[in-house]
């Protein structure tokens, strides 16, 4: 069985140039990839495509690419907890493809399956369908999507093995497992990293053949988004 592990975030990204499209796994600040996030802040990259639900806050996460001006375009479904996304969607100063949640996640999971583009009801009558092929069945309308793909996928997990196998815990598991079917080369980092063979196959979420690079992280914050308290 092929050992897909590398030492750390720093080699396992070492070869994201300036340009490059990414998703970026997690659903607010719940599972993100924290460590691939700070070594990409460390080499200062530009001009990166991101496709992730959202941008996180303004001091962590896909927030920190944005304040460094590291990102040209962001394929996502939700701005609201990020000023600086706002201010930088507003001003023109970043290319935004905002994405109705549900086609979001329709798009990457196309590109992981190998389907081109599908039809969807979702945002017809809306600036969403600006531009697009609109087709009628059963007498209902559609608009023509396609899929999402990405030249890496950068996803968290909590637990996996030396053959890249993936089990994700909670709302880690939204986008994550869809982005690790759909880029060329998928980088995942874990909580807990076990020999091959550990895991219960009953319990993998994201089969290893999608995986060609794993490590261990470390310092994980998992920060909450939206802190509540009741009374």
């Amino acid at each position: 069985m092929i050992n897909k592990t590398v030492k750390n975030a720093e080699e396992a990204v070492k070869d994201i140039q300036d340009g490059a499209t990414l998703m970026m796994g997690g659903f607010g600040l719940s599972g993100i990839p924290e460590n691939c996030i700070a070594d990409l802040l460390k080499r200062k990259i530009q001009n990166l495509t991101i496709v992730s639900n959202n941008a996180g806050v303004d001091d962590f996460g896909i927030g920190l690419f944005l304040k460094e001006r590291m990102v040209k375009k962001m394929i996502s479904s939700y701005v609201g907890e990020n000023d600086e996304f706002e201010r930088q969607l507003l001003s023109g100063e970043l290319d935004v493809e905002l994405v109705p949640q549900g086609t979001l996640a329709e798009r990457i999971r196309a590109g992981g399956a190998g389907i081109p583009a599908f039809f969807t009801p979702a945002g017809v009558g809306t600036e969403v369908a600006e531009g697009k092929e609109i087709r009628e069945f059963d007498g209902k309308s559609y608009l023509l999507e396609h899929a999402l793909h990405a030249d890496f996928a950068l996803v968290k997990a909590w637990k996996g093995d030396t053959a890249g196998n993936l089990i994700f815990k909670g709302t880690a598991r939204n986008f994550n497992p869809l982005m690790a079917t759909a880029g060329k080369i998928t980088i995942a980092e874990v909580e807990e990293l076990v020999p091959a063979g550990s895991l219960d196959p009953n319990a993998i979420h994201t089969p290893g053949i999608y995986v060609q690079r794993i490590f261990q992280g470390d310092s994980y914050e998992k920060r909450i988004e939206q802190r509540t308290v009741s009374v």
